[in-house]
């Protein structure tokens, strides 16, 4: 049956895929936003109202939560930058999430977490994940708490981020090489968040998504690059250089790499566990996915089209 689903963090990268899925399946969906213009995406899909609100203020999402079926949290950093902190997107949110739910009686409860968090983990962003996945599963709602590696697809920014930099470089200096990761694709964890929202066998579960295969930081970069059409050497740093790389990195206005991306690299992003059945898929392999938005014709056609629409 269709429910109002309210989507927290629905204009980023997972979320507008999120949505995408759940509007096909016919649902309601109400996606806020601090800013409008974000939403361009997901403003005209059948079924979702956009609404320009700070999830932050307590008291607007309560008013959004009350008027939900379901909430599904996908509001997430990377990256700290001033009032934007690991514990404020990670741990005070998903509070206000969930007091929000017991106040208005919203039993459903999807969020997304990621894989490795912990309350011991090696970075802040783990340990702010950890705690935000200890408040969800005592908090006594009907939850599910998606744990996704590290997320491959068109607009992403892990693969697409390393075609430009071996577009712009002739060399690349990789910090912590031998990071090993299980990435997966954004169009199977969509299909799990989507999946959740309706199947009540996933209350009270946590589930590693994780694709197929595992590969080093050093081996993806290399695929990059010859997917790309753009190989280049790689000099593997040290940890003492790894360490320096990502304190520079880090001063940049556009942050590629801070200390707490490096510590989160020292432990390996990979899960044992296989792919969840409950979901009814197999996961998408990278190979199958990547030359599609990282190879140089897909950048071509992908530029024919932006002239066609410009009439050139």
């Amino acid at each position: 049956m269709p429910r109002d689903v309210l989507v927290l963090g629905g204009t980023g990268f997972v979320g507008r895929h999120v949505v995408a899925k759940l509007a096909a399946q016919g649902h309601r969906v109400v996606v806020p936003t601090r800013r409008r213009d974000r939403a361009r995406e997901v403003v005209l899909l059948p079924t979702v109202t956009v609404v320009e609100a700070s999830v932050s203020d307590s008291r607007r999402l309560a008013e959004l939560v009350a008027r939900a079926d379901c909430v599904v949290n996908l509001v997430g950093i990377l990256h700290e930058q001033g009032r934007e902190t690991f514990a404020a997107a990670h741990v005070e949110l998903p509070r206000s999430v969930v007091a929000a739910c017991k106040s208005a009686g919203v039993r459903r409860l999807v969020h997304m977490s990621a894989l490795g968090a912990s309350a011991d983990g090696p970075s802040r962003y783990q340990r702010s994940k950890g705690e935000a996945e200890a408040l969800v599963a005592a908090s006594g709602l009907d939850w599910t708490i998606l744990r996704p590696s590290v997320i491959f697809g068109r607009g992403d920014s892990f693969l697409a981020m390393f075609a430009k930099l071996l577009r712009l470089m002739p060399v690349v200096a990789l910090a912590a090489p031998n990071a090993r990761f299980q990435p997966v694709w954004i169009g199977d964890v969509a299909h799990c968040f989507a999946h959740s929202v309706d199947d009540a066998r996933t209350i009270g579960q946590r589930y590693d998504l994780c694709g197929p295969q595992v590969y080093t930081l050093r081996e993806l970069v290399a695929y990059v690059g010859r997917v790309s059409g753009h190989p280049r050497p790689i000099v593997p740093l040290g940890p003492g250089l790894s360490a320096l790389q990502a304190r520079l990195l880090e001063l940049l206005p556009v942050k590629l790499m801070t200390r707490d991306n490096l510590a989160s690299m020292s432990r390996d992003n990979v899960s044992d566990a296989p792919f969840p059945p409950v979901f009814g898929i197999e996961p998408r392999a990278l190979e199958a996915i990547a030359p599609e938005y990282l190879g140089a014709a897909s950048a071509r056609s992908r530029y024919d089209e932006f002239r066609a629409h410009g009439g050139r």
